[in-house]
């Protein structure tokens, strides 16, 4: 370890506000501000895509080698600004080959072929750039497939310049594992011998995270709950008994929230503020949610709402599945989120046909995601996986209970209602049906209106639940030190 602050290099293919498809830009946005007031020093290195402005950043003198095996050598820019409200230093490498696309990772649901290059090219650029700055990190931080590869790269290829630097790999979704054609080794320049199924060889193909897992000094993942899952088969996308073997340095760490960011008492996106000691505004963002939806304005009728990308693993077949039933009940449901065109259509035509109980959203806004959990009484999560979960931590925050599945890390932060329990702050299901999210949202609302004093003292407890970053930046300081020990050893 250096002598002074604790040297961190992390990696990530996104980071709020400047690019996000799901929750590692979160992490990736928030993490670093948190250890930077801990004391370390931190720099984050991501790719400029061409929905980044790059006239609101600055550019860095002279251009960036960045050696690709048989491709030869690519040269690059590279562009500089500070995350948001910190003075953690971003640096944003731009290579129009590769980034310069309207999507991050696919389009139209088709995968960049090319996306092994592509992130090969953002990992070695990552260390050419450290080198570059004459920063020499104690520890590189690798963010899912997209930069797995950056434990090896410092073992092998970057060996002269990053012998004494430790690895750290967090897996923020095991589904998504970077499998390609095996010639990628020759691109990432480790030499073959990394090519086995203790590694990097899955059948004929390479994949990054497999071997991300093996040649990790640590391995985290976004909640205790899933770090024990993805050690079984219905959550390990067959990577579990490979996991196991590396259980040894596995940690699970919860996600922290950005309280600046999800707040009600000074949230501008919503129609008024409230707090715990004072929740009549929440009546009144209530009010603004069902006008923009077009629903009926009603204190009473309950209200669920729905915020997250239209795919399977959100529990999506679910609640195809019970919507209509649903609307028998006496409610009223909002949902935002875009992306499987089957449930764009499909929940776009239902709306229409229930305009005065559901209000459909495709796409993303974040004012409205700030005011579907600002106005909702409930807040539905079925996922099917869910590695930490971020919504049902916002949903707490705004005095909205949690409806979810329990698993990940919505079974970490979630305690199922019981009124003799002073802990509660949720509603659980834990088999993935219809059959079951009906009934627990069927059970949710006789608590709503029969039991008002008891949903009333929920929502004010959940509202003071912290779960800040400090607390989980704390935790990744001790993986940091464990992984330094264990490559020194």
């Amino acid at each position: 370890m250096s002598k002074d602050k604790l040297k961190v290099l992390f990696v990530a293919a996104e980071v709020v506000p400047f690019a996000k498809t799901g929750g590692l830009a979160d992490v990736s946005g928030a993490l670093p501000k948190a250890l930077k007031k801990l004391g370390t020093e931190i720099i984050v290195v991501m790719p400029r895509y061409y929905k980044i402005d790059k006239s609101q950043l600055q550019a860095l003198p002279g251009a960036l080698g960045v050696p690709m095996g048989p491709i030869g050598e690519l040269w690059c820019e590279v562009f500089t600004s500070f995350i948001p409200g910190s003075d953690v230093p971003i640096y944003f490498i731009d290579y129009e080959a590769y980034f310069g696309r309207s999507a991050l990772y696919d389009e139209e649901g088709e995968a960049y072929e090319d996306n092994d290059n592509r992130f090969i090219f953002l990992s070695k650029a990552a260390l050419q750039l450290s080198k570059k700055l004459s920063f020499q990190p104690d520890i590189v931080h690798a963010n899912d497939w997209h930069t797995a590869i950056l434990p090896i790269l410092c073992q092998t290829r970057f060996y002269e310049d990053f012998a004494n630097t430790a690895s750290v790999l967090t897996i923020h979704n095991l589904q998504h594992q970077g499998e390609f054609f095996k010639g990628a080794m020759d691109v990432m320049e480790v030499g073959w011998e990394h090519f086995n199924p203790m590694e990097f060889q899955k059948y004929e193909n390479v994949n990054f995270l497999r071997g991300g897992i093996a040649t990790t000094d640590a391995l985290t993942t976004v909640s205790e709950k899933y770090a024990q899952e993805i050690q079984t088969p219905e959550f390990g996308f067959g990577l579990e008994e490979h996991i196991r073997a590396h259980r040894g340095k596995l940690f699970g760490i919860l996600n922290g929230v950005d309280y600046h960011e999800w707040n009600p008492s000074c949230d501008d996106h919503i129609a008024a503020y409230y707090d715990s000691d004072d929740m009549r505004g929440k009546a009144l963002c209530k009010r603004d949610l069902q006008e923009y939806f077009g629903l009926k304005v009603d204190d009473n009728i309950p209200l669920i709402g729905f915020v997250g990308r239209f795919a399977e693993q959100k529990g999506l077949s679910m609640i195809a599945e019970a919507i209509r039933g649903l609307l028998d009940l006496d409610l009223q449901i909002v949902i935002l989120g875009t992306g499987e065109k089957w449930a764009e259509f499909f929940f776009g035509e239902v709306a229409a046909k229930h305009r005065d109980k559901l209000g459909v959203h495709i796409g993303y806004s974040n004012t409205l995601a700030h005011k579907i959990e600002a106005g909702s009484d409930m807040f539905l999560m079925p996922s099917l996986f869910e590695p930490c979960g971020l919504n049902q931590i916002y949903s707490l925050r705004y005095g909205t209970l949690p409806i979810v599945r329990a698993t990940g890390g919505l079974d970490d932060t979630i305690i199922n209602y019981e009124n003799d329990n002073p802990n509660s702050n949720g509603f659980k299901f834990y088999e993935p049906s219809a059959w079951a999210l009906y009934h627990t949202i069927k059970w949710t609302l006789e608590v709503y209106h029969n039991e008002k004093s008891e949903f009333f003292q929920m929502q004010q407890r959940a509202m003071a639940l912290r779960f800040d970053w400090e607390k989980a930046a704390l935790s990744y300081m001790k993986v940091y030190q464990f992984a330094r020990d264990k490559h020194n050893n």
